[in-house]
């Protein structure tokens, strides 16, 4: 027998050992086989009074979920306290604002796997640790459209796809209608060019595109961000949900105040930037010139926006430097997992009075505002996002001022 202390930072318990127990929660006593650490087929012998019944019926064999056994208040602070403890790790506390939890059903963007097989095919989630496929067709997070559009991936698959590879099949719900991005594909030749094309038309597609190359477009992909409508590029990165993307535009937003003039990092598609320039000049810098261009033109057809510039440049090669931030009021920076280190060297050498961070990991997140606090900035307050709901992935928001 095995008791559960607490949990790990990717949802599993943890045991003195440590032994790694999947889907089981702090002061449950539990029996199984340990491997390497790891007891991956556990029998609760004494469950926690926080366990609850999963609402999905896919939980069981789906690895796309990790917390659906816990009431959601445990989630909630189980969360905030992964961040809380971060920022202990490098000495630093803050304020905690009332959490954002997005809703089941809104999850508007999905990577699913589908498989051709003998007869038709099998698209869903990846089992936990495994690369068999559970399809998902109940699932409890996905919005209605993605979910409804599960059919029309299992027809592609089985008509392009190969037995012998995993397609992975990047799927979001645009204002125009869903936009497919196809990986692990068959290589593209004129035929299946024009077989792909009068599928796309056929069943409705917004956009397809496969091995990033645009097959179809029936119209433009695009998001409301704020008043310009923006088309990213095929599988471009977006918020999961809208609701969640609210959430950090309004976090953001209260983060620098009413600096007239803002520097935004790791700009993307303008998720930040577009919204702000309702009532502020910006700068958008980001490594990837098609999301910039992206941005650029939902702008210039956007009315009633101040304007924009916008830079392409590797922020971890090179940094934007204090004397290049001289000229701005406020910062957004909302950098990758791996978070900006060289670059919050830079802005912790700055005079910008005020920036909004945004971060998907409380860990680097954590380091970068050290950095920040050693530099003179204040962390004012910290606002945990739960976008992925069910899953121990920690997105956040939070204030510095100098």
């Amino acid at each position: 027998m095995t008791t559960i202390t607490r949990l790990g930072h990717h949802g599993d318990g943890i045991a003195e050992g440590p032994v790694f127990v999947p889907r089981a929660l702090p002061d449950e006593v539990v029996t199984g086989e340990i491997v390497q650490g790891r007891m991956e087929a556990p029998r609760i012998l004494t469950p926690s009074p926080l366990r609850i019944k999963a609402p999905c019926p896919h939980y069981r064999n789906c690895g796309g979920c990790a917390l659906q056994h816990a009431q959601t208040d445990f989630v909630t602070e189980w969360k905030e306290g992964v961040i809380r403890q971060a920022l202990a790790a490098q000495g630093l506390i803050a304020e905690f604002r009332a959490p954002h939890i997005s809703p089941l059903h809104s999850r508007r963007r999905a990577s699913f796997a589908g498989r051709r097989l003998k007869k038709g095919a099998l698209v869903g989630f990846h089992a936990r640790a495994s690369d068999v496929i559970t399809p998902v067709p109940d699932c409890l997070i996905l919005h209605p459209d993605l979910t409804a559009a599960l059919p029309l991936l299992e027809d592609l698959t089985a008509r392009f796809g190969a037995r012998k590879t995993t397609l992975s099949l990047s799927l979001t719900r645009s204002d125009a209608g869903l936009d497919l991005a196809v990986t692990g594909g068959k290589p593209l030749d004129d035929d299946m060019r024009a077989d792909l094309g009068q599928w796309a038309g056929q069943v409705g597609l917004a956009r397809l595109a496969w091995e990033g190359e645009v097959i179809a477009q029936a119209q433009p992909p695009f998001h409301q961000i704020g008043r310009a409508q923006v088309t990213p590029p095929p599988g471009a990165f977006l918020q999961a949900t809208k609701p969640a993307e609210h959430a950090l535009q309004t976090a953001v937003a209260e983060g620098v105040g009413d600096a007239a003039q803002i520097l935004d990092l790791f700009a993307g598609c303008g998720t930040f930037t577009l919204p702000l320039a309702e009532r502020a000049e910006l700068h958008a810098v980001e490594g990837e010139a098609e999301m910039l261009r992206a941005l650029d033109a939902g702008w210039r057809q956007a009315t009633g926006l101040k304007r924009i510039s916008h830079e392409a440049r590797d922020l971890f090669r090179r940094p934007m430097l204090p004397a290049e931030l001289k000229k701005f009021e406020g910062a957004v920076i909302d950098p990758p997992r791996a978070g900006a280190e060289a670059q919050t060297v830079a802005l912790a050498g700055s005079t910008i009075p005020r920036i909004a961070a945004v971060s998907c990991n409380p860990a680097t997140f954590a380091r970068d505002a050290k950095i920040l606090v050693a530099g003179g900035y204040r962390l004012e307050w910290v606002q945990m996002v739960d976008q992925f709901r069910f899953s121990p992935h920690v997105e956040l928001a939070a204030k510095f001022t100098r």
